[in-house]
């Protein structure tokens, strides 16, 4: 008895405690880290959200079959998970994906064509008030069974999760700021400690929580945000700014209406043109500060493909304001001097979109040039052809024509005016002598040696007289004088190889001619066929021809040509009437004769 009592004693302490042990036993989970490497995995690279909410589906009904922790076969019946429920690390991780598909769900109705309607905003905000419900919950529960980081980590999950809600919901900035900063304050603290991959991170994800203080702190009236930093700020990726992304614009909108008001006129030329309509001021100084943006210091650094965009904005801004100002062309009336200030102001915004509209031909030149001297690469970029850069050049030429007509057709110019007609008219001649030097390029490389000659001529006679006139200037463009001189020795240069070429062609045509006379003979056979590479591999002579003539190579005879094939012999069957063959009479089947065979004939 003694023993047993002993041997029951000893396995009540073993449960004890191994229970003990289960209670002080702490789960770590690098929360920030698992949820970055599911997001970039599954969809948030290319801001897929229903893909990535999709992925969360799936990988909570892995965690609940894996754990056991199913809600019944039949009728459904939910289980709570509580602190008493997690004996595995995978229940904090139900939780986590938990609040994660809420979250994305909220952020797929967020990122819809035309934006989500009154329904789907009433259901967006469900989802996301959902995964600060889950976020929450999973602070609590790594706060109880979770390491200390990993507890840090789930409080500023979770602040994040109310700060998006409350930002979303358009109210309460203070309480949003506070749960903002919460997040960024911890994710600073932790952004020190661990290993290079977290500690990045961890700084990753405070330049994502930046924009969205500075937006609250405007909210709150504690900060002013610019235009041009909002635009800074919206070209910053990750998916914790899509939320701030979706209220740019309307920031932008309201911050160039306060900027609008203090705008009464518009300088063009030396003129000032009053401007009185709120949408046109408006449109007119977000085409301002594009420009600035496009012209500023850190414009060299900005790639070509963006640049472009930027011109597109600019355009597309003009053209609003224009459509305004026509729209209050109708509307004014009789008002003569009305009309006069608003006809003065499209004319001026309609000189700046020209001026715009050559400068982004202009781009578009330069990207053409820098692929117009390179050879194919392995990525399959396409070299340009001279004959792309002379239709960019006939749109130059058009755009400079059209900006003079434009500017000259005042009856009082002043002298600005009449130095920007100058302008247009040195630029159209530099555009035509560009024109004209990838023209004979193109006839260059078809092999007309004559054309080509005299259109590079041409183009170093229009380029000196456009660096004539540019030099008489007061102001001369030191640059474009330079392009003028590089231009004109190119034209010198490349004429003189058009005309060695093509007296080396010319030299060349008598020796063809005996050539091709010498393989005539009297029975109409040629002597001598044009061979190909393979029939005359010890003879140094070029079967590929010269590069710049359309010559077609001589490498190998295709179709191949015929040849004669000896025919099988033909064996006439004449032995067949000779042939006795033996009698088949024996095995043929035999009429039998009777009285039931007579019936059934």
């Amino acid at each position: 008895m003694a023993k047993k009592d002993e041997a029951t004693v000893m396995e009540v302490d073993g449960d004890k405690s191994a229970t003990a042990e289960q209670i002080i036993t702490k789960f770590p989970i690098n929360v920030l880290q698992l949820v970055k490497s599911a997001q970039m995995q599954h969809g948030l690279r290319h801001r897929d959200y229903t893909r990535y909410r999709r992925y969360c589906t799936a990988r909570l009904r892995r965690l609940y079959k894996s754990l056991k922790f199913t809600h019944g076969r039949g009728k459904y019946s939910r289980k709570t998970i509580t602190e008493s429920t997690i004996t595995d690390v995978r229940f904090l991780h139900i939780v986590l994906y938990m609040a994660e598909r809420a979250w994305s769900h909220a952020m797929e109705k967020k990122q819809l064509p035309d934006g989500p309607n009154a329904r789907q905003r009433i259901h967006l905000l469900g989802r996301l008030r959902k995964a600060v419900k889950w976020a929450t919950l999973f602070a609590q529960l790594c706060a109880a069974k979770g390491d200390s980081r990993t507890s840090l980590e789930a409080e500023a999950y979770a602040s994040y999760m109310k700060g998006s809600l409350l930002f979303e919901q358009d109210q309460n900035w203070q309480s949003a700021l506070m749960n903002f900063k919460n997040a960024r304050a911890v994710y600073e603290e932790l952004g020190k400690y661990g290993n290079i991959e977290n500690q990045v991170l961890c700084r990753e994800r405070v330049e994502e929580l930046e924009p969205s203080i500075r937006y609250c702190l405007h909210k709150v009236g504690e900060s002013n945000l610019q235009t041009s930093e909002l635009m800074d700020i919206g070209e910053l990726e990750g998916p914790a700014l899509d939320l701030f992304k979706s209220k740019l614009e309307a920031v932008m909108a309201e911050a160039r209406s306060q900027q609008a008001a203090s705008m009464t006129e518009f300088y063009w030329l030396g003129h000032r043109f009053p401007v009185n309509n709120a949408r046109t001021r408006v449109s007119i100084l977000k085409a301002q500060e594009l420009e600035k943006d496009l012209h500023g210091s850190a414009s060299d650094s900005l790639p070509a493909e963006k640049k472009l965009a930027m011109f597109d904005k600019i355009f597309s801004a003009y053209h609003d304001a224009r459509s305004c100002i026509r729209n209050d062309l109708a509307t004014a009336g009789n008002a003569e001097n009305v009309k006069d200030d608003l006809n003065g102001l499209d004319k001026a915004v309609s000189a700046v979109l020209g001026q715009r509209t050559i400068e982004r031909n202009q781009l578009l030149v330069s990207i053409a040039k820098s692929k117009f001297t390179k050879q194919r690469d392995d990525k399959g970029d396409k070299v340009t052809k001279p004959e792309e850069l002379v239709r960019l050049y006939d749109l130059l030429i058009q755009n400079t024509s059209d900006l003079s007509d434009l500017v000259s057709s005042g009856r009082d110019r002043n002298p600005e005016e009449v130095a920007l007609v100058e302008e247009c008219v040195i630029k159209g001649t530099v555009f035509r002598a560009e024109r004209c030097f990838y023209l004979a390029k193109s006839y260059s490389s078809a092999g007309k040696r004559a054309e080509a000659y005299l259109l590079f001529c041409h183009a170093r006679s229009l380029a000196d007289t456009a660096l004539e006139k540019l030099q008489m200037t007061s102001n001369p463009d030191q640059t474009l004088i330079k392009d003028l001189k590089v231009l004109s020795d190119n034209c010198r240069s490349n004429s003189c190889i058009e005309h060695a070429a093509g007296i080396m062609e010319e030299e060349k045509i008598p020796e063809k001619l005996s050539k091709g006379v010498s393989t005539i003979s009297l029975t109409g056979q040629e002597k001598k066929e044009n061979k190909v590479l393979l029939e005359m591999l010890d003879v140094y002579e070029s079967a590929v021809g010269d590069h710049n003539s359309k010559v077609v190579p001589r490498i190998e005879r295709f179709p191949p040509p015929f040849q004669a094939v000896p025919c099988n012999p033909i064996v006439l069957d004449i032995a067949y009437s000779s042939i006795e063959f033996p009698s088949l009479e024996n095995r043929m089947k035999k009429d039998k004769k009777g009285i039931f065979s007579r019936l059934w004939r």
